[in-house]
Protein backbone atom coordinates (compact mmCIF):
# COMPACT_ATOMS: atom_id res chain seq x y z
CA UNK A 1 0.00 0.00 0.00
CA UNK A 2 1.49 3.12 -0.96
CA UNK A 3 1.08 6.98 -2.01
CA UNK A 4 -2.09 8.58 -0.20
CA UNK A 5 -4.62 6.56 -1.82
CA UNK A 6 -6.12 3.20 0.14
CA UNK A 7 -7.50 5.43 2.90
CA UNK A 8 -9.05 2.99 5.25
CA UNK A 9 -6.76 0.81 7.36
CA UNK A 10 -6.55 -1.13 10.43
CA UNK A 11 -5.80 0.81 13.73
CA UNK A 12 -5.21 -1.16 17.36
CA UNK A 13 -7.28 0.80 19.64
CA UNK A 14 -5.31 -0.85 22.48
CA UNK A 15 -1.86 0.76 22.26
CA UNK A 16 -0.30 -1.31 24.90
CA UNK A 17 -1.53 -4.52 24.01
CA UNK A 18 -2.17 -4.89 20.62
CA UNK A 19 -3.57 -8.39 19.94
CA UNK A 20 -6.56 -7.87 23.08
CA UNK A 21 -9.30 -6.11 21.30
CA UNK A 22 -10.70 -6.06 17.55
CA UNK A 23 -9.62 -3.71 14.96
CA UNK A 24 -10.77 -0.61 13.71
CA UNK A 25 -10.62 1.55 11.00
CA UNK A 26 -8.75 5.04 11.18
CA UNK A 27 -9.17 7.20 7.18
CA UNK A 28 -5.21 7.98 6.60
CA UNK A 29 -6.37 11.29 4.86
CA UNK A 30 -8.13 13.06 7.79
CA UNK A 31 -6.85 16.85 8.37
CA UNK A 32 -8.31 19.34 11.12
CA UNK A 33 -8.88 22.72 9.90
CA UNK A 34 -7.39 25.12 12.09
CA UNK A 35 -10.56 27.13 13.93
CA UNK A 36 -8.73 29.63 16.01
CA UNK A 37 -5.50 31.45 16.53
CA UNK A 38 -4.57 28.64 19.19
CA UNK A 39 -4.92 25.95 16.18
CA UNK A 40 -3.17 28.09 14.00
CA UNK A 41 -0.33 28.68 16.63
CA UNK A 42 -0.29 24.82 16.95
CA UNK A 43 -0.46 24.13 13.17
CA UNK A 44 2.35 26.57 12.43
CA UNK A 45 4.28 25.20 14.76
CA UNK A 46 4.06 21.08 13.60
CA UNK A 47 4.75 22.73 9.98
CA UNK A 48 7.66 24.48 10.81
CA UNK A 49 9.18 21.63 12.68
CA UNK A 50 8.47 19.44 9.68
CA UNK A 51 10.50 21.76 7.42
CA UNK A 52 13.44 21.64 9.46
CA UNK A 53 13.49 17.62 9.38
CA UNK A 54 12.84 17.56 5.64
CA UNK A 55 15.82 19.49 5.16
CA UNK A 56 18.14 17.57 8.01
CA UNK A 57 16.64 13.95 6.89
CA UNK A 58 15.37 14.46 3.46
CA UNK A 59 14.92 10.54 2.67
CA UNK A 60 16.68 9.06 5.26
CA UNK A 61 13.25 7.93 7.04
CA UNK A 62 14.55 5.39 9.27
CA UNK A 63 16.92 8.08 11.16
CA UNK A 64 14.32 10.82 10.92
CA UNK A 65 11.27 8.29 12.89
CA UNK A 66 14.32 7.56 15.63
CA UNK A 67 14.66 11.43 16.31
CA UNK A 68 10.97 11.96 15.67
CA UNK A 69 9.63 9.40 17.56
CA UNK A 70 11.87 10.61 20.67
CA UNK A 71 9.98 13.81 20.40
CA UNK A 72 6.52 11.91 19.58
CA UNK A 73 6.86 9.88 22.83
CA UNK A 74 7.17 13.07 25.07
CA UNK A 75 3.16 14.48 25.06
CA UNK A 76 1.57 11.29 26.42
CA UNK A 77 4.32 11.08 29.74
CA UNK A 78 3.62 14.70 30.19
CA UNK A 79 -0.09 14.93 29.51
CA UNK A 80 -0.44 11.84 31.38
CA UNK A 81 1.77 12.66 34.52
CA UNK A 82 0.19 16.53 34.77
CA UNK A 83 -3.71 14.97 34.15
CA UNK A 84 -3.12 12.38 37.16
CA UNK A 85 -1.63 15.21 39.39
CA UNK A 86 -5.02 17.11 38.62
CA UNK A 87 -6.84 14.61 39.18
CA UNK A 88 -5.34 13.91 42.73
CA UNK A 89 -5.39 17.82 43.96
CA UNK A 90 -9.44 17.32 42.88
CA UNK A 91 -10.04 14.23 44.03
CA UNK A 92 -12.04 13.41 40.93
CA UNK A 93 -12.14 10.98 38.19
CA UNK A 94 -10.23 11.49 34.28
CA UNK A 95 -12.35 9.01 32.48
CA UNK A 96 -9.93 7.64 30.91
CA UNK A 97 -7.60 10.41 30.05
CA UNK A 98 -4.50 8.97 32.23
CA UNK A 99 -4.32 5.48 31.05
CA UNK A 100 -4.94 6.49 26.77
CA UNK A 101 -2.28 9.24 27.25
CA UNK A 102 0.19 6.60 29.14
CA UNK A 103 -0.19 4.36 26.33
CA UNK A 104 0.31 6.64 24.12
CA UNK A 105 4.01 7.30 25.51
CA UNK A 106 4.46 3.89 25.76
CA UNK A 107 3.61 2.77 22.13
CA UNK A 108 6.07 5.58 20.78
CA UNK A 109 8.51 4.52 22.66
CA UNK A 110 8.60 0.84 20.93
CA UNK A 111 8.11 2.65 17.70
CA UNK A 112 11.80 4.32 18.79
CA UNK A 113 13.30 1.25 20.22
CA UNK A 114 11.99 -0.47 16.69
CA UNK A 115 13.50 2.21 14.64
CA UNK A 116 16.99 2.16 16.60
CA UNK A 117 17.27 -2.01 15.94
CA UNK A 118 16.54 -1.05 12.21
CA UNK A 119 18.48 2.08 11.21
CA UNK A 120 21.48 2.08 14.02
CA UNK A 121 21.76 5.73 14.43
CA UNK A 122 25.72 7.04 15.03
CA UNK A 123 26.85 9.21 17.82
CA UNK A 124 25.85 12.39 16.44
CA UNK A 125 22.28 10.89 15.78
CA UNK A 126 21.66 9.86 19.36
CA UNK A 127 23.72 13.25 20.77
CA UNK A 128 20.75 14.85 18.62
CA UNK A 129 18.01 13.01 20.07
CA UNK A 130 19.50 14.15 23.78
CA UNK A 131 19.10 17.42 22.60
CA UNK A 132 15.54 16.95 21.12
CA UNK A 133 14.49 15.62 23.52
CA UNK A 134 15.56 17.75 26.42
CA UNK A 135 14.29 20.70 24.39
CA UNK A 136 10.79 19.58 23.35
CA UNK A 137 9.94 17.89 26.86
CA UNK A 138 10.62 21.51 28.72
CA UNK A 139 8.35 23.22 25.88
CA UNK A 140 5.79 21.18 25.28
CA UNK A 141 5.67 21.02 29.96
CA UNK A 142 5.10 24.58 29.90
CA UNK A 143 2.72 24.41 27.01
CA UNK A 144 0.54 21.65 28.46
CA UNK A 145 0.62 24.13 31.70
CA UNK A 146 -0.97 27.17 30.10
CA UNK A 147 -2.87 25.27 27.41
CA UNK A 148 -3.64 22.01 27.45
CA UNK A 149 -5.96 22.39 24.21
CA UNK A 150 -3.39 23.57 21.87
CA UNK A 151 -0.61 20.99 23.01
CA UNK A 152 -3.26 18.11 22.44
CA UNK A 153 -3.50 20.04 18.95
CA UNK A 154 -0.05 20.05 18.40
CA UNK A 155 -0.37 16.57 18.93
CA UNK A 156 -2.75 15.86 16.36
CA UNK A 157 -1.49 17.94 13.98
CA UNK A 158 2.24 16.41 14.58
CA UNK A 159 0.40 12.98 13.76
CA UNK A 160 -0.58 14.19 10.33
CA UNK A 161 2.55 14.43 10.01
CA UNK A 162 3.48 11.44 10.98
CA UNK A 163 1.02 9.82 8.99
CA UNK A 164 2.65 11.52 5.82
CA UNK A 165 6.13 10.83 6.33
CA UNK A 166 5.39 6.87 6.89
CA UNK A 167 3.11 7.29 3.85
CA UNK A 168 5.94 8.67 2.14
CA UNK A 169 8.77 5.36 3.84
CA UNK A 170 6.12 3.01 1.93
CA UNK A 171 6.67 4.53 -1.29
CA UNK A 172 10.75 4.37 -1.60
CA UNK A 173 10.02 0.76 0.09
CA UNK A 174 7.56 0.00 -2.86
CA UNK A 175 9.64 1.55 -5.23
CA UNK A 176 13.57 -0.79 -4.50
CA UNK A 177 15.03 2.63 -3.45
CA UNK A 178 14.80 1.54 0.36
CA UNK A 179 15.71 -2.16 1.32
CA UNK A 180 12.79 -3.69 2.71
CA UNK A 181 14.75 -5.44 5.38
CA UNK A 182 13.07 -8.67 8.28
CA UNK A 183 11.44 -7.40 10.79
CA UNK A 184 13.04 -6.93 14.12
CA UNK A 185 12.00 -9.96 16.25
CA UNK A 186 11.22 -6.83 19.14
CA UNK A 187 9.06 -5.51 16.47
CA UNK A 188 7.38 -8.97 15.82
CA UNK A 189 6.50 -9.79 19.58
CA UNK A 190 4.98 -6.17 19.98
CA UNK A 191 2.76 -5.97 16.96
CA UNK A 192 1.94 -9.81 16.90
CA UNK A 193 3.51 -10.39 13.65
CA UNK A 194 4.62 -13.48 11.42
CA UNK A 195 7.96 -14.92 11.63
CA UNK A 196 8.09 -13.43 7.67
CA UNK A 197 7.24 -10.18 8.38
CA UNK A 198 9.12 -7.43 6.83
CA UNK A 199 10.36 -3.72 7.43
CA UNK A 200 7.08 -2.68 5.17
CA UNK A 201 4.82 -4.60 7.47
CA UNK A 202 6.35 -2.84 10.51
CA UNK A 203 6.02 0.71 9.18
CA UNK A 204 2.33 -0.19 7.94
CA UNK A 205 1.26 -0.96 11.59
CA UNK A 206 2.74 2.27 13.33
CA UNK A 207 1.30 4.11 9.90
CA UNK A 208 -1.92 2.82 11.77
CA UNK A 209 -0.54 3.78 15.45
CA UNK A 210 0.17 7.59 14.72
CA UNK A 211 -3.23 7.62 12.32
CA UNK A 212 -5.02 6.38 16.30
CA UNK A 213 -2.71 9.03 18.26
CA UNK A 214 -4.06 12.15 15.65
CA UNK A 215 -7.84 10.92 16.10
CA UNK A 216 -7.23 10.61 19.93
CA UNK A 217 -5.48 14.15 20.12
CA UNK A 218 -7.76 16.20 18.39
CA UNK A 219 -10.63 14.44 19.96
CA UNK A 220 -8.52 15.74 23.34
CA UNK A 221 -8.34 19.25 21.91
CA UNK A 222 -11.90 19.33 20.72
CA UNK A 223 -13.41 18.23 23.79
CA UNK A 224 -11.16 20.92 25.85
CA UNK A 225 -12.45 23.48 23.71
CA UNK A 226 -15.99 22.54 23.98
CA UNK A 227 -16.89 21.84 20.44
CA UNK A 228 -17.97 18.04 21.88
CA UNK A 229 -21.16 17.86 23.44
CA UNK A 230 -20.75 16.42 27.00
CA UNK A 231 -23.18 13.56 26.50
CA UNK A 232 -20.94 12.64 23.40
CA UNK A 233 -17.47 12.94 25.22
CA UNK A 234 -15.70 9.36 25.46
CA UNK A 235 -13.47 11.27 27.98
CA UNK A 236 -13.12 14.14 30.14
CA UNK A 237 -9.96 15.46 32.64
CA UNK A 238 -10.51 15.24 36.42
CA UNK A 239 -13.91 15.53 36.64
CA UNK A 240 -15.83 15.03 40.02
CA UNK A 241 -17.69 11.31 40.09
CA UNK A 242 -21.43 11.71 40.38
Amino acid sequence: MSGYGNALITALPNLESPAMTAPKLVDLNTRQTPKDASDRFAFGLVKVLRFVADRFFAKRYGHRAIVLETVAAVPGMVGGTLNHLKCLRRMSDDRGWIRTLLDEAENERMHLMTFISIAQPNVLERALVLLVQGAFYNFFFLLYLVSPKTAHRVVGYFEEEAVISYTQYLAEIDAGRHANVPAPALARRYWELPDTATLRDVIVAVRSDEAHHRDVNHRFADELAGSVPADRQDHGPCRKVA
